[in-house]
């Protein structure tokens, strides 16, 4: 079950939303009737086919856009606009071509209160947080280097860093990986495991990689087709830490063909929900109501 609404970190409460007044009016969703709650410090992960309303929630947590209906409490607090809680880190990097490594990782604490109003006077603070932070993510002599000197690999990892900097209560990912090959996706979820696992922010984590959400999250959410809904919750039991060796094991891939499974009966069913003899609790799976 979820955990109480008076404990959790992340709290959606029938959560609704349509992206103007028209689609309001005539009943035309992007997600409907999310009702979420998340304990402090759990990383979870949400799947579920294309066009389902993944990044829609993220926009939901972020404050970026306000619900049509129900209420989002994060950290205790009503979210009426965007967080300065919470870092973001996308599939794109994004990083300023004509900033350093180092540079673009202190961003935030150039634009975030209260920071912005103490960083010339804490410049050198920061920039050593920042080095100390660059270093556990393996870019540890690149702080000088320009985004074309870097690798896609490298940029994500400062970008990471740049979501991080100002110490976030949570840490929100879209797809960060995506781009990336293989290898380097899987070292990336390694760097980010040792980060968690340090400071332990909330993550929610929104990816079509199967595989990278079983190795990673506490707890796999599966969204219906739009008006994206969560129709099943996978706990993952795997034992912490997680080396990569455990992506090869039955009880991994068992798991991964298990949220395959509920996916492709999504994709199959009229209404958008799971067919009810996919998964279920003997499996670990819970399906939401």
């Amino acid at each position: 079950m979820s955990a109480p609404a008076a404990t959790a970190f992340i709290d959606f409460r029938d959560v609704w939303l349509a992206y103007n007044d028209q689609f309001l009016r005539e009943g035309h969703f992007a997600v409907e009737a999310i009702d979420l709650q998340v304990q402090q410090g759990e990383f979870i992960a949400i799947v579920g086919p294309s066009g389902c309303g993944k990044s829609t929630f993220m926009k939901l947590a972020t404050g970026l856009r306000p619900p049509s209906r129900g209420r989002i409490l994060i950290d205790g607090q009503p979210v009426n606009g965007p967080l300065k809680i919470s870092g973001m880190a996308f599939q794109a990097p994004s990083l300023l071509p004509w900033r350093t490594t180092l540079d673009n990782v202190l961003l935030p604490l150039e634009i975030v209160e209260p920071y912005r109003q103490q960083f010339k006077q804490k410049r050198r603070e920061y920039a050593e947080r920042a080095r100390v932070l660059l270093a556990k993510v393996g870019l540890a002599g690149y702080e000088d280097k320009f985004p074309w000197q870097l690798s896609g690999g490298m940029q994500q990892r400062a970008s990471i860093c740049r979501a991080l900097i100002h110490e976030p209560k949570m840490l929100l990912l879209d797809e960060p990986f995506g781009a990336l090959d293989a290898f380097t996706r899987e070292e990336l979820w390694c760097t980010l495991r040792d980060l968690w696992a340090e400071q332990r922010f909330n993550v929610v984590l929104v990816t079509h990689d199967l595989r990278e959400s079983v190795f990673l999250a506490d707890k796999v959410y599966v969204m219906s087709k739009s008006p994206g809904r969560f129709v099943v919750r996978r706990d993952i039991a795997l034992p912490r830490p997680r080396e990569l060796e455990i992506t090869y094991t039955r009880e991994f891939t068992d798991i991964v063909h298990e949220l395959r499974g509920h996916i492709g009966a999504i994709r199959r069913s009229s209404d958008g929900s799971p067919a009810g003899s996919v998964g279920g609790q003997d499996s670990g799976a819970e399906v939401a109501q």
